[in-house]
């Protein structure tokens, strides 16, 4: 592997593990973006950059969200009950998300990406939060919400953040426990996801050597070694400042990552 691109990919992994442990949200919508950057600049077969991305960009929120939960965990933010209760629905929705995510052509999975992060950078850019309404529901209602968190989470490569967060809070659940359960959500997400793009990959032509179906192994593992260092980092700050004005710079970088994503749906149309 070439110097430049081993160093890309351990700064790709820095920034994302942090923005995963500050703001609970997984690190996908940065990778997904970058890492198609980076297959692109290698010159990878396009019809098959956008679904590495993704399932790449899931396999590492496996090892980001262990080091990001583990931090939250120690100041026993994380509500492992409503963890245990979304889990089920999750792990069912990522696989048939990843199952599906795999069969749509470039153009499809490119402008589902920028939708949905265009939209949840807006949200966040606005600084709108839901209303606490109510109680988090039980039984088949939390079944549902986690298929539904789970099979969107899949399709764009994120760990889950963008709504269960939102979800949470909506449901009377405190800022700071709903950014720490998001996180340890992000596991089970990011392991349905990365078998079902496995799967999904398995028989796909032309994928350069060191993929696992979709996963593109290299990657993963620089990315990974990365950011399991700086998550911790993130969340500590997270429980230390007021991470408003963070958000809103982060948003706008999402915006712009939009931009490209719908720019290479258009393109591979």
């Amino acid at each position: 592997m070439e110097p430049a691109y081993l160093a890309a990919l351990f700064v790709l992994g820095t920034a994302t593990g942090f923005a995963a442990g500050l703001l609970g949200i997984g690190g996908g919508m940065l990778l997904v973006p970058f890492l198609t950057l980076l297959f692109t600049w290698r010159g990878y077969p396009s019809e098959h950059i956008v679904h590495m991305a993704i399932a790449t960009s899931l396999a590492t929120i496996m090892f980001t969200s262990v080091s990001s939960v583990r931090a939250h965990h120690k100041r026993g933010a994380v509500l492992w009950p409503v963890v245990a209760w979304l889990a089920p629905g999750i792990l069912l929705g990522s696989l048939v998300g990843a199952q599906i995510a795999g069969r749509l052509p470039t153009f499809w999975l490119s402008t589902v990406f920028a939708v949905f992060v265009g939209f949840s950078a807006v949200q966040m850019l606005l600084d709108r939060k839901p209303k606490p309404s109510r109680e988090l529901p039980r039984g088949a209602g939390m079944l549902g919400a986690g298929g539904i968190i789970g099979f969107i989470s899949a399709l764009v490569g994120a760990g889950g953040g963008f709504i269960s967060v939102p979800f949470m809070v909506w449901s009377n659940v405190r800022i700071h426990n709903a950014v720490a359960t998001s996180a340890a959500l992000g596991f089970p997400i990011a392991a349905a996801g990365t078998v079902g793009y496995v799967l999904a990959g398995r028989s796909a032509p032309a994928l350069p050597a060191g993929t696992l179906g979709f996963v593109y192994l290299p990657a993963l593992l620089a990315i990974s070694a990365a950011s399991v260092l700086t998550a911790p980092l993130g969340a500590r700050v997270a429980h230390a400042l007021d991470t408003r004005p963070l958000k809103r710079v982060f948003a706008l970088l999402l915006v712009g990552l939009a931009a490209y994503m719908a720019y290479r749906g258009v393109k591979a149309y």
